[in-house]
């Protein structure tokens, strides 16, 4: 790194902390809102489209189609029904955000062991008690990688949320790129980065926590 480089990063953060902590505070709460919506939807259609079996189809072919659409796409498809700010944008980053916990609910649901399900029925157990006491957290792990997953796409998309007035990390990548400024794309993409690896490995933490049994050498 050249020192006329280095200069500049210095003289940004000396000079514009409070931007740095304001548009990273920003990327976080859309985020971490986002990712709280694509939770709950997924799960729930998860849930759906296990019970009912031909929904599953048509569910899962939906949110496929939007896995593959750029975010921008969806961003920009939006704008002439909702305009621009935060509201679009999260709604955005939820629809980018439900496809992997939705894959990955069905994903483990499914993979319960039968002999399971039946000794629960055996036991007297109803179709509810057998979902949240016995399928459910059997597929938690699973579900949880869902979530990780979608935590990282969401926070990487999440910096194009600026292209449309709703702030986040991605301004400071913008203004870099029309600045023709490497100090601010260093600065921006490398705090959308770190900050999407410090979720991953806090997810990653969680998870060995809660299915500590998982990671026990046999």
């Amino acid at each position: 790194m050249n020192d006329s480089l280095w200069m500049q990063l210095t003289a940004y953060f000396s000079n514009n902390m409070h931007v740095f902590l304001a548009t990273g505070k920003e990327h976080i709460i859309i985020s971490l809102l986002a990712l709280l919506c694509s939770a709950s939807v997924g799960i729930v259609l998860g849930y759906v489209t296990c019970k009912y079996k031909r929904t599953e189809k048509w569910i899962v072919s939906l949110f496929q189609v939007l896995r593959i659409m750029p975010s921008l796409a969806v961003l920009l498809l939006l704008i002439p029904i909702m305009g621009t700010g935060t509201k679009p944008a999260l709604i955005a980053l939820v629809l980018l955000g439900i496809p992997p916990i939705l894959m990955n609910m069905i994903a483990g649901l499914e993979s319960v062991p039968s002999f399971l399900l039946e000794a629960a029925h055996g036991v007297g157990m109803s179709e509810q008690q057998v979902m949240w006491r016995v399928k459910f957290p059997l597929a938690a792990p699973i579900i949880l990688t869902g979530i990780k997953i979608a935590a990282i796409e969401v926070i990487a998309s999440a910096t194009l949320a600026a292209k449309i007035g709703a702030g986040g990390l991605g301004e400071i990548i913008f203004t870099g790129l029309g600045l023709n400024r490497v100090d601010l794309l260093l600065i921006g993409g490398f705090s959308v980065g770190i900050l999407a690896i410090t979720v991953g490995v806090m997810l990653d933490m969680s998870e060995r926590i809660l299915f500590k049994y998982r990671f026990l050498k046999r």
